[in-house]
């Protein structure tokens, strides 16, 4: 009997394991969730930086002095560019982060721009949503965007063939 509880407490927290991971997993992909993950690293690099920089310039200013010899204390002082390349590397996975963060965004308002309404999907007529579009409406709908792309797409090709037809031109 123990050894049961034990199973099932052993599997109970597998379980809960598999969900953290899970949703740490999810997490990484969302771009607000890593940026906010970056900034207390941001911070710490920053200030390590600022530290490392400050070091450097007391060993600078103390060998300007006379006071240091340059081979003695060159172990102590840490390489300012390395703690430098760190923070800008930071920098750049947030500007990344808010990038794509500002690309879902965009797609999400054009989404919702250019196809407001779902169709509704419940089998059960007293589940339908107010808002939804009738199939009908749906199709028509998506037959005017299917003219709209392929008027794009011959557009396209006549300017291309214009642009085709001077470059043939100017060779010969």
């Amino acid at each position: 009997m123990a050894s049961q509880q034990q199973m099932v407490t052993n599997s109970a927290q597998m379980g809960v394991q598999q969900a953290q991971q899970q949703l740490s997993q999810q997490q990484d992909f969302d771009p607000v969730h890593r940026f906010k993950m970056l900034i207390p690293l941001l911070k710490d690099s920053l200030q390590n930086v600022m530290t490392i920089a400050s070091q450097n310039f007391g060993h600078n200013a103390a060998i300007d002095n006379g006071r240091t010899t340059e081979k003695g204390n060159d172990a102590a002082v840490q390489r300012f560019d390395k703690s430098l390349e760190e923070f800008y590397a930071l920098c750049d996975q947030l500007e990344l982060c808010l990038r794509l963060a500002h690309e879902c965004l965009s797609q999400s308002i054009d989404s919702t721009k250019h196809s407001p309404n779902l169709v509704p999907t419940a089998t059960k007529p007293d589940t339908v949503q107010t808002e939804s579009l009738s199939y009908s409406q749906y199709l028509s709908m998506i037959k005017s965007q299917i003219a709209c792309a392929k008027d794009i797409h011959n557009a396209l090709l006549e300017c291309s063939k214009k642009i085709a037809g001077k470059g043939q031109g100017a060779c010969n």
